[in-house]
């Protein structure tokens, strides 16, 4: 991955991504990329094995007539919407986590906007060190590395930013409408479909690296889900009925967040807060909040405050500032 070979092919699929429903010579591809009719040739044999349905026809050249909903680096990067993040993609079939991965890209010096993608993950985690079920095939396991210029202390926004535009990017892929439950899972109809993980690289006051770890359920079964999980989770398929395509929500999600991103450095946290609100499963209504200290706290979820913290309001009128719990809703 990301040597010559996977490079040229990646272009090919985009010209033919960007070309569909005509033919494209392979005299042409070669001018634009400058290699042999050849090498053109074993590419689209390549990308045929993907699954990208590619007409070929003498002295017509190429046509994509179908895109391929397989995972894969070339088929992320041909409808890439965003001017920086993703465009330094790390694709594997599977990895052990995709955070750690992006742990040791991110020390290294990866650039930022670097994105880890696994097709499966043999000890993906969430919140908490919990362990996240990443089978072959089904999901999108992914972690994002930014290097913004922010505060130690505005770094939990940055979880509700990617809430929300992993909703949006749901709805616009898949038609389905999820909130968001304090701090960062996706729900629908109560059930996870999304998780998200946000983890910290810094020195003493200075954020080197934010590493935005995103797991999502996308075309997984109903009985694929271990018993303990079939409860508390779903996936988009089984909500559906359907499949869905995972490079298309990707894409999907690397533009909206890309667009949140630049309009929250330059204008701040208010229209992440007022965004987030209005997806907010928990706002106005009675909640547990287990503290990682072990303590219990039931109040009214009255909203976030300007750092992304949850204001808890119990019975006596004292607003408790939640920084990091489980929630329930009752």
């Amino acid at each position: 991955m990301g040597d010559g070979l996977s490079k040229t092919k990646n272009r090919i699929l985009k010209m033919l991504v960007d070309h569909q429903n005509e033919y494209l010579s392979g005299q042409k591809i070669c001018d634009c990329l400058g290699c042999s009719r050849t090498a053109v040739w074993k590419h689209i044999k390549d990308l045929q094995k993907e699954g990208f349905k590619i007409d070929s026809v003498q002295k017509k050249g190429y046509r994509m007539t179908a895109p391929s909903h397989h995972l894969s680096e070339a088929n992320i990067l041909s409808s890439l919407k965003t001017k920086k993040l993703g465009h330094n993609l790390k694709f594997h079939e599977t990895l052990p986590s995709t955070q750690k991965e992006a742990h040791h890209l991110a020390e290294d010096g990866a650039a930022d906007g670097t994105l880890v993608v696994a097709d499966e993950q043999s000890t993906g985690r969430g919140r908490l060190g919990r362990e996240w079920h990443s089978p072959m095939g089904t999901g999108i396991w992914m972690s994002l590395i930014i290097r913004p210029d922010i505060a130690l202390h505005q770094t939990p926004q940055l979880t509700l930013l990617t809430s929300v535009a992993v909703v949006k990017a749901i709805h616009d892929i898949t038609g389905v409408e999820c909130g968001i439950k304090w701090p960062n899972d996706i729900l629908y109809n109560g059930k996870k479909i999304v998780g998200i993980l946000t983890e910290l690289q810094a020195e003493a006051s200075h954020v080197k690296a934010i590493i935005i770890g995103i797991g999502m359920n996308v075309n997984a079964d109903a009985a694929d889900f271990p018993d303990e999980l079939k409860k508390r989770a779903a996936s988009i398929k089984s909500l559906t009925g359907r499949e869905h395509d995972r490079p298309a929500i990707i894409q999907a999600i690397l533009k909206h967040f890309e667009l949140l991103y630049n309009t929250y450095l330059e204008e701040g946290f208010e229209i992440i807060k007022l965004l987030w609100e209005s997806y907010a499963l928990s706002l106005g209504k009675e909640i547990y909040a287990r503290t990682v200290k072990g303590d219990t706290i039931k109040g009214l979820a009255k909203g976030i405050d300007d750092e992304g913290v949850l204001l808890l309001e119990t019975r006596d009128g004292t607003v408790h500032h939640i920084y990091s719990a489980d929630i329930e809703i009752i």
